[in-house]
């Protein structure tokens, strides 16, 4: 019985010395492990660059016709002819819509007559009254009832040149929203008309730009229907009042439109093209992380290599030029505008220094790195969340 204890006493003491020895091993193995350096984090780079920079203020605007109406009737008629297209060319005075005017005209006719014979009368009594036959009175009554009977012709030949509906300037038509036979009442819609060279776009910035503005300065647009294509304008008048709701100033644009691609109601991305910069440091977008406690790259820096304690060992890595060692710094940043893919960097870098373009996100203060030419390497170490100011 109690060597059966022993033995068993002997095989516990001998498990729990192997697994001792064991975990003695594990720690010697960590420790040599943390001895060692960390090898170098593989990272793209670009150095900051110096161009030249067109600064602009983007807003959102509309296309509008610099002249546009709905043509309509002044007086009512039954349509007689109708003389256009849906979608026609028009120039200013071409007719449109004849309505009926036969009773007009009769109506004229009789008039006319009136006239006719009233005027008559007034050469008969001018005669009698150089003989005195007459009286200035009598003489008077017939010469104000020629002027009536002349005043009633024109009054009717106005309305009968009126139910020719004719174009008010040049410009494109619309839909036709009329039928032959079809009577209108005064004010009926016949058909939109839009002049669409040049077009005008209205837009609105924030007043504080207003300093920024003046008249002939020059405008870009982009419109959906033409994304590739951009559109060169003048701004023609600036608003003289900042509107109390909005605090925006409206502006608008002239822009000429030979090929008719600009059409009213169209949306527009407007650009203002402020006065050119020269030498603007900028960075690709994604080697700036932008964060809501500031901007931040992260500098590429040479640093000496480190020694290895062996004085002879260092001697012979001077010898054979050893290089040296690149480290990356986070450092804060201003940032301007974006345009493109390319942000101004506004403080805190200088012309030809190196960032990390790719790889941030494994980074920190004064971890070696090396560079890599694969931008596609590492990424995973894309640049952090976050879009800049426009």
């Amino acid at each position: 019985m109690f060597l059966r204890i022993l033995l068993v006493l002997l095989f516990l003491a001998a498990m729990i010395g192997g697994l001792a020895f064991m975990k003695f091993q594990q720690i010697q193995g960590e420790m040599a492990m943390s001895s060692q350096p960390m090898p170098p984090s593989s990272v793209s780079a670009v150095e900051v660059e110096a161009m030249s920079w067109q600064p602009r203020l983007n807003a959102i605007g509309n296309v509008q016709a610099v002249q546009g109406v709905m043509v309509n009737n002044q007086v009512a008629g039954q349509v007689e002819r109708i003389l256009f297209e849906s979608g026609d060319m028009v120039t200013a005075g071409q007719a449109l819509v004849q309505l009926d005017t036969e009773v007009d005209e009769a109506d004229l006719a009789g008039l006319v007559a009136s006239l006719d014979l009233s005027e008559t009368q007034l050469k008969r009594n001018q005669k009698l009254l150089k003989d005195r036959a007459v009286s200035q009175g009598d003489f008077d009554e017939i010469s104000a009832q020629v002027s009536q009977a002349k005043a009633q012709v024109q009054s009717k030949q106005a309305l009968i040149e009126k139910k020719t509906l004719r174009a008010p300037f040049d410009g494109q038509l619309g839909i036709r929203r009329v039928n032959l036979g079809q009577f209108l009442a005064a004010g009926s819609a016949i058909a939109e008309l839009e002049a669409l060279d040049p077009v005008y776009v209205d837009y609105s910035l924030p007043e504080r730009h207003l300093a920024k503005l003046s008249p002939n300065q020059a405008v870009q647009i982009r419109v959906s229907a033409y994304p590739d294509r951009v559109f060169d304008g003048r701004i023609t008048a600036i608003s003289p009042a900042v509107d109390r709701q909005t605090r925006n100033v409206r502006i608008r644009a002239l822009f000429q439109n030979p090929d008719r691609l600009l059409r009213p109601g169209m949306f527009a991305k407007v650009e203002t093209l402020l006065p050119r910069k020269d030498r603007v440091m900028t960075l690709p977008r994604q080697a700036v992380t932008f964060n809501t406690y500031g901007d931040a790259v992260f500098v590429i820096e040479e640093q000496a290599p480190k020694e290895t304690g062996d004085q002879a060992q260092a001697g012979d890595q001077a010898e054979a030029g050893a290089q040296p060692r690149l480290v990356a710094q986070r450092r804060q940043i201003d940032t301007g505008d974006v345009r493109g893919d390319q942000v101004e960097v506004l403080d805190g870098l200088s012309e030809g220094e190196r960032v990390v373009s790719a790889g941030q996100v494994k980074l920190r203060n004064g971890v070696e790195v090396v560079i890599v030419d694969d931008p596609v390497a590492n990424t995973e170490g894309g640049a952090g969340s976050g879009s800049g100011s426009g």
